[in-house]
């Protein structure tokens, strides 16, 4: 059975769902709702932990157990070659389409992209159009933008000189 505990975050709230299988779903929603650490439900404990540490500059891959409950075979390589996106790093939708073997993919691994149940653990925020440019993100652009700049090394001296 599923349990849910949710994370404050710099870009909104986070709303964890999983069970003692692993973690099913990571996403944002619009209500401001936090889970105290002593409630979280103990099969979401390490995610909560490790994404507090992402925020905190302390960690920058997850090791986590995943149980995503949706997901085509399709999706499922897409969201596995997301995980080859190191931090601070982008891709194109035509990168992880040439991954795949499948260079006329571009669109459907777009989709694929948006359906991507995992927010941040799985970084479909490091996926970009081939120019460059900022394209979809489930999570709001603005959010895409944030995580992109966040994953960014700091300027000598840190943030305040």
């Amino acid at each position: 059975m599923n349990t849910t505990a949710y994370l404050p975050t710099p870009i909104g709230t986070l709303r964890l769902t999983g069970s003692d299988a692993g973690l099913s779903a990571a996403t944002f929603v619009d209500e401001q709702l936090t889970t105290a650490l002593a409630d979280v439900p103990a099969c979401l404990r390490e995610a909560h932990r490790q994404l507090q540490a992402y925020f905190g500059r302390e960690l920058r891959e997850f090791r986590l157990n995943y149980a995503p409950e949706l997901g085509t075979a399709f999706q499922r390589q897409v969201w596995a070659a997301l995980l080859g996106i190191s931090y601070g790093e982008t891709a194109s939708y035509l990168d992880v389409a040439r991954l795949l073997n499948n260079p006329g993919s571009v669109r459907a691994v777009g989709a694929a992209n948006g359906q991507n149940p995992l927010a941040i653990v799985w970084p479909c925020h490091r996926v970009i159009g081939a120019n460059g440019s900022l394209t979809g993100y489930a999570g709001g652009l603005h959010r895409k933008k944030w995580l992109l700049a966040f994953e960014q090394p700091l300027p000598p001296g840190g943030l305040f000189r």
